[in-house]
């Protein structure tokens, strides 16, 4: 069976004409949402639906979706608190230096003296860059600012990171 990476929470629907309200959770909704665009739309029981993108629009940090299977608010309610997912065949190439969230988390963090810190668990993103949050052997979470100071390489091959502890980090 197909892997498939989430790219949304269907939220509500929105107004009578089957539009759907969606909380997007990729760094690429512009081309996600996109005009035919095609998305999976997975009900809350998990069950996949291939869908195809007639519209969007943002509204309020959420992209209000038409799509051109479904024409009216009835024929959509079974994806509310559902999610839009795609296959990982159709996740765009990144340049270098860029990864998808799902390669980071799980990676190992050691430091450039070889010691190794822990694991990425969580990756927050609160605005100039994003945060790695690393779970040390010891259950202690620590902030890894994701800036070229701190992160000197990224080998999700081996599933390994290297940083530059700065003075106040741990």
């Amino acid at each position: 069976m197909a892997e498939f990476m989430n790219v949304g929470k269907v939220v509500n629907t929105h107004g009578i004409r089957g539009e759907l309200k969606i909380m997007p959770l990729t760094d690429f909704p512009e081309v996600r949402f996109a005009k035919d665009a095609e998305l999976f739309l997975f009900t809350p029981d998990n069950h996949p639906v291939l869908v195809t993108v007639e519209s969007a629009r943002l509204h309020k940090n959420m992209y209000i979706v038409r799509l051109k299977e479904y024409g009216n608010i009835n024929e959509v309610e079974k994806f509310k608190g559902g999610m839009a997912k795609v296959s990982k065949e159709n996740l765009a190439e990144l340049e270098e230096g860029e990864y998808y969230f799902h390669q980071i988390v799980g990676c190992t963090v050691i430091t450039e003296d070889g010691e190794q810190l822990g694991t990425i668990s969580e990756i927050l993103t609160p605005g100039a860059n994003d945060v790695w949050v690393v779970k040390t052997s010891a259950g202690k979470e620590v902030l890894i600012p994701v800036i070229d100071d701190v992160v000197l390489d990224v080998d999700v091959q081996q599933k390994q990171v290297k940083i530059h502890l700065m003075e106040g980090l741990l």
